[in-house]
């Protein structure tokens, strides 16, 4: 897909879906149910979805699994969507995973930080942009972990990587996110990326695009965050925060790796194929966390009626 086309896409509600895993020896890929669990997301009107991103335990994944990640969820989009491809790892990895994933036919790039934590600034330049290099797609740059960048940063960033389209926030750090979008202007597509949680502040700033893990379970949850957001609905928005997305959000951020085996834990009672995760995420087991998953599937089932 062209650049510019992605750009113009990549409004409304991006959805992440979960990578399920067998629980059997290994862990190994669920393949019908990567698949089945696209078509329950397809079902509302997703702007793109991500492939093997974080909620899609990326690093978890063997490079063989990854591009079958990918391959199997463009076939199941079947057009339905733009698929974004994640990358990560490192500089030569990312590279090959950006240029597998154009062949299979990608729409664009997610590019993660690479696996080296606090690198020189320099350093990362160079890996963002052979990632960029690598492909004709469109880019994204998502900013997480121990990535933070400051406007002058960024303004290098978009200087030196021509195809980089867009700007996913996965810091949620408000203020820096707005003062690098205040100096940039137009120059990217801004994309709300910390959480569902924070789509009252993001669209504040007058963003209109958000990814969403809750996409995995509750789609038309996360369009109708994106319709009373962007409306200015601050009154209904804050009535369904405060009933279903920031208890849901507390428990995630209890343990690191909650944030995807709580969502697999509410698929699975959904009938969906959220599986297992592979370690080092742990499983939610605590029957006070398990009571709070169990009212959040209440409430899902309740909209839903």
């Amino acid at each position: 897909m062209d650049p510019n086309i992605l750009r113009q896409k990549l409004e409304g509600v991006i959805g992440f879906p979960v990578t399920p895993f067998l629980n059997e020896p290994d862990f190994p890929l669920d393949r019908e149910g990567i698949q089945s669990n696209l078509d329950y997301m397809l079902g509302s009107p997703l702007a793109a979805v991500v492939a093997a991103g974080g909620t899609g335990e990326l690093y978890s994944l063997t490079p063989a699994e990854r591009d079958e990640v990918v391959r199997l969820s463009i076939e199941a989009t079947a057009g339905r969507a733009p698929v974004l491809a994640g990358v990560g790892f490192n500089r030569a990895l990312a590279v090959e995973q950006a240029k597998s994933a154009e062949k299979m036919g990608a729409a664009g790039i997610l590019a993660f930080p690479p696996y080296f934590p606090g690198s020189d600034f320099e350093g990362l330049l160079d890996y963002y942009k052979a990632i960029g290099e690598a492909t004709g797609l469109g880019l994204l740059i998502y900013t997480r972990d121990w990535v933070s960048l400051s406007v002058e940063q960024a303004s290098r960033l978009a200087d030196a990587i021509p195809n980089l389209i867009a700007w996913k926030d996965g810091q949620g750090n408000i203020r820096q996110y707005q003062s690098i979008k205040n100096a940039l202007g137009d120059r990217f597509r801004w994309i709300g990326g910390a959480g569902d949680d924070l789509v009252g502040a993001y669209y504040g700033m007058g963003i209109r695009a958000y990814t969403s893990s809750i996409a995995v379970i509750a789609p038309q949850i996360s369009c109708q965050l994106h319709v009373l957001a962007a409306a200015e609905r601050y009154t209904e928005l804050r009535k369904l925060m405060d009933e279903a997305i920031i208890p849901l959000y507390r428990l995630r951020s209890k343990r690191k790796g909650f944030e995807v085996s709580a969502m697999k834990w509410l698929m699975n009672e959904m009938g969906l194929r959220g599986g297992v995760s592979r370690p080092p995420v742990p499983e939610v087991t605590d029957p006070a966390d398990l009571k709070v998953l169990e009212q959040t599937l209440d409430y899902w089932n309740d909209e839903e009626e």
